[in-house]
């Protein structure tokens, strides 16, 4: 798919005026923020899950580990700030 992407902005870029060149680069922008946000927030979905199930079996065992588990559950997500802050900077 990249490979498309990138014969299209050769192809875009050889047949037209600068103004259609930048409305292509524009559109390649959102779709890399697109897929910046998209992708980590897909990540963080699969990773969630895995560690909610985790951390409600640690907290049928003992109950004192709620801090424990809900830190656990927090931390996948930052990888969504991060896809946020990606998807600002392109």
């Amino acid at each position: 798919m990249s490979v498309l992407f990138i014969l299209t902005g050769i192809v875009a870029a050889q047949t037209g005026d600068s103004a259609d060149n930048v409305n292509t680069e524009n559109a390649y922008k959102m779709i890399g923020a697109g897929l910046a946000l998209g992708l980590t927030g897909i990540g963080t979905g699969m990773s969630q899950g895995q560690i909610g199930a985790a951390a409600v079996g640690m907290l049928a065992e003992d109950k004192d580990r709620f801090t424990h588990a809900l830190i656990f559950t927090a931390l996948p997500e930052t990888i969504v700030l991060f896809g946020f802050l990606a998807m600002f900077l392109l």
